[in-house]
């Protein structure tokens, strides 16, 4: 099994031919083939050819058979998937990327069991700017304190699920560690619609979604003669497929563990995913 070797799970899809893609123009790294859901369209097709290449004679299979051929599994799919996909990477003994977003509390607690196994690298976002824009929030929640309301605003594609992005959260969750205290504890406007008087403290969220905008995420420092703001714009899909095809690199011959793309980059200085 070549440890550079890189299987795709949702190949078919927006983000899976971005990461075939990507792949295929990486040095020191090889495809390994990719798959899809069982009775998905693109199964059988060239894998290259859906990425918008030329054919390169591997077909889109049904299944995470291909790990027998690979070091590395990239996987932005749905979380129900993405909890199988771990499960068969570790069985295989490779290294999972997981750039899914919308898990649950449960399904978090699965992916660090399994993470006990293999190296997983799990990231709300795999893109090198929006981690550095983390840091960023992390250092200014600290600084500015809760004479500041934290306003978190997203926007993207209507047809994403989850709301707000796992993007969004990873940025709240960034805010709160600044002011050392729990999102949990602080967050509005996740489950619902917020009333009333914004609550000293409180991380708030906003979410639009509409077209295909790819990613729009925003972090507003309202004081009361001034706003600071902090923001990300995603002009095209690749930085995503970018960022994972660097982090599955990162990830040959780590040992097991859950990291994040803060410890891909070197700016993981609390965390661990």
């Amino acid at each position: 099994m070549p440890k550079s070797s890189i299987l795709v799970a949702g190949a078919g899809g927006r983000m899976g031919r971005n990461v075939v893609a990507e792949v295929l123009r990486t040095p020191g790294v090889t495809l390994a083939g990719g798959f899809e859901r069982p009775g998905g369209p693109d199964i059988g097709k060239d894998i290259g050819v859906l990425a918008g290449l030329d054919a390169i004679g591997l077909k889109i299979e049904h299944d995470a058979s291909g790990l027998k051929r690979a070091g590395v599994l990239i996987d932005f799919t749905v979380p129900e998937a993405s909890i199988a996909n771990a499960k068969a990477a570790a069985e295989a003994g490779a290294a999972h990327i997981i750039g899914t977003t919308g898990f649950s509390a449960e399904e978090n607690t699965e992916i660090a069991a399994l993470a006990e196994k293999i190296a997983i690298v799990k990231s709300g976002n795999m893109s090198v700017g929006v981690n550095l824009l983390m840091a960023l929030v992390e250092d200014a929640a600290g600084a500015l304190g809760d004479a500041y309301d934290i306003e978190i605003t997203e926007a993207h594609h209507s047809a994403k699920v989850d709301a707000p992005s796992g993007t969004a959260l990873m940025l709240g969750a960034a805010a709160a560690r600044g002011r050392s205290v729990r999102l949990d504890d602080k967050a509005a406007g996740i489950n619902g619609l917020r009333t009333g008087k914004r609550k000293p403290g409180d991380i708030g969220f906003s979410v639009l979604r509409g077209g295909g905008i790819i990613g729009e995420h925003s972090v507003h420092f309202a004081g009361a003669q001034e706003v600071i703001t902090l923001s990300h714009s995603a002009i095209d899909r690749g930085l995503f497929a970018k960022g994972a095809v660097a982090a599955a690199k990162w990830a040959i011959g780590k040992p097991p563990g859950l990291y994040s793309m803060r410890d891909v980059l070197g700016l993981n200085k609390v965390e661990k995913a």
